[in-house]
């Protein structure tokens, strides 16, 4: 079976038509024929589309010129085409016309600006959504008794981590740190459902963590979805830390001039994986000068380029041999860390970045 290019090319969805030197029409497809419906053949090619002179962005006599494709967009008949055009050469090698293959991609840019108005979309509730989340960062802190700075990095738009500093009455003061599977919106309304159902008025630490694991169970969420919370409740006037833990596995230090303690205390998180949680509490004293450092796993599993982490060892180190001001305190920690895995800035960060230091003054 013999076949012809005209056959093939008359095959064609997409209009074709060639040019000669002069711009005028010597040849256009079955397509292009039987969808204009007038004689195009000796046509001028601006003709064809019921125009008075040529385009002002000419891709055919850009082709002529250069010996080079080109390719624009360009409105016919009320539709939008991307036009393509390239020199026709004849045996030896001397540009003799241009080819043009026009596509009809109307509806893939109306799909385009679809898709572009419900990315602004997206992005805008995104927007509204990291205002939320940033709105319920603690924002009223202790000025008497307490000096207490926090850091949240988060590593996208919206984060999985969230720390929370409230005052429970005179002389006490709550705080937890939590970090929720997973990042993005479905993390960001984890930390909202966390910081609108966790009892801030209970003075156990683990009666806050066992209500707060019956209320997420009454949702019903997946098991692959949990929550980590340190929770601590700051005594002044007992001069007291009570803590428990529900499976946050960067455990809080607290250290003064001659002591460090790490509150390492084992704890399922908040989740659905068994029915009744065995959370307990425990208490350490604390001194007037004694600080308090509240962690996510951000900032110790920062890795640089050989994939070593930033590490525990490093991070106390900076804690124990560093008397400034807490938030200069966080503020150097946050530097060596960035500088030690050779980043810039929290867009490049694996996961969310959180901490607290808290001083007893």
């Amino acid at each position: 079976m013999s076949l012809r290019i005209s056959d093939v090319i008359d095959g064609m969805y997409d209009w074709v038509r060639v040019l000669d030197k002069d711009c005028n029409i010597v040849y256009v497809n079955k397509a292009m024929a039987e969808s204009i419906k007038i004689p195009l053949i000796g046509k001028r090619c601006y003709e064809a589309f019921n125009k008075s002179g040529p385009c002002e962005n000419c891709v055919s006599r850009k082709s002529l010129q250069d010996f080079k494709t080109y390719e624009k967009e360009e409105v016919l008949e009320n539709k939008i085409f991307s036009v393509m055009s390239s020199p026709v050469k004849n045996s030896i090698g001397d540009v003799i016309g241009t080819v043009e293959v026009l596509r009809d991609i109307t509806k893939l840019k109306q799909l385009q600006q679809k898709i572009i108005k419900q990315n602004d979309e997206m992005h805008s509730n995104l927007d509204l959504a990291r205002k939320v989340q940033l709105s319920l960062l603690p924002s009223v802190l202790p000025k008497d008794d307490l000096k207490i700075s926090y850091v949240y990095k988060p590593s996208e738009m919206l984060g999985g981590d969230f720390i929370d500093i409230f005052q429970i009455d005179e002389k006490r003061w709550g705080m937890y740190i939590a970090d929720v599977s997973g990042h993005g919106v479905l993390a960001s309304l984890f930390t909202v459902f966390l910081h609108s159902v966790i009892d801030k008025s209970m003075l156990s630490p683990a009666s806050v963590l066992k209500k707060l694991y019956k209320e997420f169970n009454k949702i019903g969420f997946d098991a692959d979805l949990y929550i980590t919370v340190f929770y601590s409740i700051i005594d002044l006037q007992n001069m007291t830390l009570i803590y428990s833990n529900a499976g946050h596995n960067v455990s809080p230090v607290v250290f003064g001039e001659s002591n460090i303690a790490i509150l390492r205390k084992p704890g399922i998180p908040i989740s659905n994986w068994m029915d009744k949680p065995d959370y307990t509490d425990e208490a350490i004293y604390l001194n007037k000068g004694d600080r308090i450092f509240y962690s996510s796993d951000g900032i110790v599993e920062i890795r640089n380029n050989l994939r070593e982490q930033f590490g525990e060892e490093r991070l106390f180190d900076i804690l124990l041999n560093n008397n400034n001001e807490p938030y200069r305190v966080l503020d150097d920690i946050v530097t060596k860390a960035f500088d030690f895995a050779g980043i810039k800035s929290s867009a490049e960060l694996d996961d969310d970045v959180t901490m607290a230091l808290v001083e007893i003054i």
